[in-house]
Formats: structure tokens, C-alpha cells, sequence
């Protein structure tokens, strides 16, 4: 349906339907302008600009969603300062080690994912509070890191593997 039509329509339902006459009347005294005639008037050349960068900068972040995946394990103690220090002593144990990190996930998290040695699965950017994913995509894998301090409490984490 047309803008013309949709302006029809309107006053119709307006002026009432019964009063065509008074429709007609109104119809003659309202200046149409052909669109072709409005965009002459009107140039503003940064907006193909700007909606490219935003699409682009868009595109960039959904595929990085999706394509960017990691698998980690980690470690959570509630708590503040002294959930910190346990923390300290848990990596010194620890020792780089998958098999020695589910071990100490299994026994000290806080988490449910305890019961699966702190395994996390697959996730991208965005899953995780933003404290625990700078960590995830951009630390070196395959090496314990933390304690990270999230509002959930303090973190050891395990990459075992990231892809982009």
C-alpha cells in the first residue's frame, strides 16, 4: 500500500465514512509531493558510510561469536581475599597439570560443574562474564591462570583449547 493510500485511509477514518464530501475537500487542500521531488533536496552522504562501517564492525562481531569457540575448566571459590589466597596454593599443586586441575576442581569449586572435574564445555565470546572471557580468548592455552575475581567469586582457569 502506497503512502498516498495510507494517507487516504487515514483521513477516511478520520473525517468519518459517512462524510465523503468533507473527505474530498480535505484531499485538495493537502500538498502532495512525489518522493523522487524530496530526495533532491536532501543529501546526506554519511550515512552510506557510516552504516557500511556499522555492518562490517557487525558482521565482525557475529562471526567472532560463532566461529570463536573455547573449551576450559576452571575453579570457583566464593569469597574474598582468603578465597584468593586458597586459590594461590590450589595452582602452586596444580602445576599446569588437565588431570591434576579436574582433580582440585572436583574437590575445592564451589561450582556444579565440580562434579565434571570444573569442565565448562564449548563457549564463545560473550558466555561468560566479561572478566572470565578476556582470559579465556586472549591467555595462552593449556596453562592454569587466576585468580580471576568475577562476581561470582575467584577463578582458576584451564583453556585446554580455542579456535578462531
Amino acid at each position: 500500500m502506497t503512502v498516498i493510500a495510507l494517507f487516504h485511509l487515514t483521513l477516511l477514518l478520520i473525517v468519518g465514512l459517512s462524510n465523503v464530501n468533507a473527505f474530498q475537500s480535505a484531499q485538495h487542500t493537502f500538498q502532495y509531493r512525489p518522493i523522487s521531488d524530496a530526495n533532491n533536496h536532501y543529501h546526506v552522504p554519511s550515512i552510506t558510510t557510516t552504516t557500511t562501517t556499522t555492518t562490517t564492525t557487525t558482521n565482525t562481531r557475529f562471526l567472532q561469536k560463532f566461529t570463536t569457540k573455547a573449551s576450559a575448566s576452571h575453579i570457583l571459590i566464593k569469597g574474598g581475599e582468603e578465597a584468593a589466597d586458597k586459590l594461590e596454593e590450589i595452582k602452586a599443586e596444580i602445576d599446569d597439570s588437565p588431570v591434576k586441575f579436574a582433580k582440585a576442581a572436583a574437590q575445592y569449586s564451589q561450582c556444579p560443574s565440580a562434579s565434571k572435574g570444573g569442565d565448562l564445555g564449548e563457549f564463545g565470546p560473550g558466555s561468560m562474564v566479561k572478566e572470565f572471557d578476556a582470559v579465556v580468548f586472549t591467555d595462552p592455552i593449556n596453562t592454569t591462570i587466576g585468580p580471576i575475581k568475577t562476581s561470582f567469586g575467584y577463578h582458576l582457569i584451564y583453556v585446554r583449547e580455542r579456535t578462531e
